[in-house]
């Protein structure tokens, strides 16, 4: 609602007489950003204060606070860590990087994804949470189960708010080239998920270039999806994440990513095209690592979430 309404005055307070809203690729967040800084009408001024009066009782704000008390609680852990850089880690979130894990290597991973508010349904809220164990089978090969995957949603747009198991997962994992030895590291990845009403295959591309401290990575990703009780429903999924990091010690790294996703329902319809973008921190220490990316929705899809937050913890065993 704040969205909508800043997209019908935005118009008045920066755009002349023509009343038009903020279009192009950033969409929702440019029209609010720039009604908050850009215009000087006591009206709409007010009009937004009465918005974010509403979005506050529905649990917007308290969601962005929790945002900024997870992001508090990260850098509070990282805290606790030993300056030593021994640990495998991941440098982003979403990106998954070439590098495998060494031969015998094992490691517990914890996934919690969070997307909430949506332009049609401001209450939103859907938790993922995925139980990872990886081993390394070669410096090359590495397998991974996923123990369970789960989440609990609600919200208006969703019919019962309920903790749902969606299944049990596998991942292989094999490295091709290196990115700093190679003119670029590459890797296949493959993923088999079987839950109750869901079957899932995906297949990833993973490429990836290391110059000095940076890292510069990307995946192309193809998932076909059934569900129901008899697998009936049935879609595919496109999507294309990219990354880039930053090494500015054996500790920390810092970067942004991209995720592009569109979906295709019994492969026959197009849905719409969704793009987020987001800041990453990832932190490692002796035995332990983590990593915490924020994406915002940079398009304007109204049955999508309009911000992901994806916190990953990992610990040698």
């Amino acid at each position: 609602m704040l969205a909508r309404t800043s997209e019908r005055v935005i118009g008045r307070g920066l755009d002349g007489a023509a009343g038009r809203p903020v279009a192009g690729p950033l969409g929702r967040p440019v029209s609010r950003l720039l009604a908050w800084l850009g215009s000087g009408d006591r009206e709409l001024r007010r009009s937004l204060g009465r918005e974010i009066g509403r979005a506050s009782s529905g649990g917007l704000v308290m969601r962005m606070l929790s945002v900024v008390v997870l992001w508090a609680v990260f850098l509070g852990a990282i805290g606790l860590g030993t300056p030593s850089a021994h640990a495998d880690n991941r440098k982003f979130g979403y990106v998954y990087e070439v590098t495998t894990m060494p031969a015998g290597m094992w490691e517990y991973e914890q996934w919690v994804t969070w997307k909430t508010s949506k332009g049609n349904d401001s209450d939103f809220d859907r938790f993922d949470f995925r139980h990872e164990i990886e081993v390394g089978i070669t410096d090359r090969l590495q397998l991974a189960v996923y123990l369970a995957d789960w989440r609990y949603q609600d919200g208006g747009s969703v019919g019962n708010d309920r903790v749902e198991y969606k299944g049990t997962a596998f991942e292989v994992i094999y490295n091709l080239s290196d990115p700093v030895a190679d003119p670029i590291g590459s890797a296949l990845y493959g993923e088999v998920k079987i839950g109750d009403q869901v079957f899932e295959l995906e297949g990833k591309i993973l490429l990836q270039k290391d110059i000095g401290a940076w890292t510069f990575a990307y995946n192309l990703v193809l998932e076909a999806e059934w569900e129901g009780s008899d697998y009936e429903e049935d879609k595919g999924v496109i999507e294309q994440v990219f990354g880039a990091s930053y090494q500015i010690n054996p500790n920390w790294s810092v970067g942004g990513e991209l995720l592009h996703e569109v979906e295709f329902d019994d492969w026959e319809h197009t849905g719409p095209s969704v793009v987020y973008l987001g800041p990453v921190v990832a932190y490692r220490a002796k035995t332990w690592w983590m990593t915490l990316t924020q994406l915002f929705q940079v398009t304007d899809i109204d049955s999508e979430a309009d911000f992901q937050t994806r916190v990953l913890f990992g610990i040698d065993l």
